[in-house]
């Protein structure tokens, strides 16, 4: 059964916060008459398999930076409490897995595990510590490819192409690099110097808005949905497009499922075995930027822990728990951000008195329009450190750029201001050298001792604290709300 790829793309609802050749891979395109089957000019090596494990048998791994123990679980479909059987070293109250160190893992056996050739590492894939240095700008404007010529009116100004994937990659926060290396795979951006006449240089069919920009932020939130899916555990398997199931094979890391998970939607099947294969985006990633398994520095280190924070609203204010975990920045995973509302008699959206407060002691790394981020390790860089994101942050009083601030300082009132959102309030996420940290698990969100719980669905979920909770509710009624008693 082929899938209809118009279907796939009508269910990508418009994401959050967007205000002469034909690309060298083909998409899955619907055609009078039914879909049309491109002639293949390359050859597919297949790749290796893994044989198949007796139950419960223990198989070599090497930690990989963010790994949790919960998920590797999921990921082997093994326990918990069988992997800590199998490595007494590992303590009981461990976070994330010191990259690099040997374990051994129980494993029970799963048929259609897919490639096990990673594409690039995880500290690559995110705009983190290993981007600071890179010029986008500069870099294009050296390469002969049409990018460097394009242009486009983006979220109030005009912008250049390099401008456009450098706002893709803060919002996202995903490697400009990556997003270039994508661009240049699948419509020679910077290798060819006449841009494609397709309109849908990604193969996103939007008669709207055509440009880059559109498809790149869709690019953008699909490998998003991948890379945090694996993280949480909740990506078991990919539907290709002839109807056929790959599940990731288990070693695999984020980044790589997060990419295969994005060609697995926008590809035919041969096309998306070439493009996660050593001759796919990989080398296009090399030659533009060289080798990415050289000199790895993973951005998430062992036995992780969140600094102390307190509630985002002032001492002694009552406000209502309205948003459980839910994306924390376009549609979908990653699931990073947490929403409180302030008391109000009016409905709907208007600009709160109330002021919403710094979580912890850091700078202003970021005051625009709807967002402040405030960077606790105060070099004024949101790729590196921990950092908050604050959504929907009115103009009037947002406080500025640089602003040194104290934990419970007020940075602003909450709006309805960026984005889409039905009432006033404040939506909160994580990062940590520029990954989106998952509100709930091994690294949940703790504000004040209130602990981050999952619901069943996007914005459901608790709060709990010493056996009290506070379950999440956009009505704001009395069991949604709580009061910070940080002085």
């Amino acid at each position: 059964m082929k899938r209809n790829f118009h279907f796939l793309l009508s269910i990508l609802v418009i994401l959050i916060l967007v205000s002469g050749c034909t690309p060298e891979y083909p998409f899955i395109l619907e055609v009078p008459g039914g879909e049309s089957t491109p002639t293949l000019d390359f050859e597919i090596t297949p790749f290796p398999t893994r044989r198949p494990y007796g139950p419960g048998e223990l198989v070599d791994y090497i930690a990989q930076t963010g790994d949790t123990l919960p998920v590797l679980a999921i990921h082997f479909n093994t326990s918990v409490e069988e992997i800590m059987a199998a490595n007494p070293i590992i303590p009981g109250d461990a976070t994330t897995m010191p990259p690099g160190m040997p374990m051994k893992i129980p494993i029970y056996y799963r048929p259609l595990w897919g490639s096990s050739y990673q594409i690039i590492p995880d500290s690559l894939f995110i705009n983190g510590p290993e981007q600071v240095d890179f010029d986008s700008s500069a870099f294009v404007n050296q390469t002969g490819g049409w990018l460097k010529n394009y242009s486009a009116y983006v979220a109030g100004i005009t912008r250049s192409g390099a401008e456009i994937v450098d706002y893709v990659a803060l919002n996202y926060s995903i490697s400009p690099r990556l997003l270039l290396a994508i661009l240049d795979y699948q419509t020679g951006a910077l290798s060819n110097p006449r841009q494609p006449v397709d309109e849908y240089l990604l193969g996103f069919e939007d008669k709207f808005n055509p440009t880059i920009y559109l498809q790149l932020l869709k690019a953008a939130n699909l490998i998003n949905n991948g890379y945090y899916d694996w993280r949480s555990g909740s990506l078991s398997e990919l539907e290709l497009e002839d109807g056929s199931l790959e599940r990731p094979d288990p070693w695999q890391n984020a980044a790589t499922v997060g990419l295969q998970y994005y060609y697995s939607i926008v590809y035919t099947k041969p096309y998306y075995q070439r493009a996660i294969s050593p001759d796919g985006l990989a080398a296009t990633y090399a030659k533009l930027f060289g080798n990415p398994w050289l000199d790895v520095v993973p951005h998430i280190p062992g036995s992780l822990r969140q600094p102390d924070f307190r509630l985002p609203f002032l001492t002694g204010k009552l406000w209502a728990y309205t948003g459980g975990p839910h994306t924390g920045w376009g549609e979908g995973a990653p699931f990073a951000a947490i929403d409180f509302a302030p008391p109000s008699t009016l409905h709907g959206c208007a600009l709160s008195s109330e002021w919403v407060a710094a979580v912890a002691d850091g700078i202003i790394a970021r005051s625009e329009t709807g967002i402040v981020v405030l960077d606790l390790d105060m070099d004024g860089d949101e790729r590196t450190g921990w950092v908050i994101f604050y959504l929907h942050i009115g103009e009037d009083g947002r406080i500025p750029l640089g602003t040194r601030v104290k934990a419970g300082d007020p940075i602003g009132h909450p709006s309805c201001e960026r984005g889409s959102s039905t009432g006033t309030h404040v939506h909160i996420a994580r990062k940590y050298n520029g990954e989106w940290l998952l509100a709930e698990g091994a690294l949940g969100f703790n504000l004040e001792g209130w602990v981050v719980t999952n619901g069943d669905e996007a914005y459901e979920g608790t709060l709990e604290k010493s056996g009290a909770v506070v379950r999440a509710c956009v009505c704001a009624d009395a069991r949604s709300q709580l009061s910070s008693s940080r002085p």
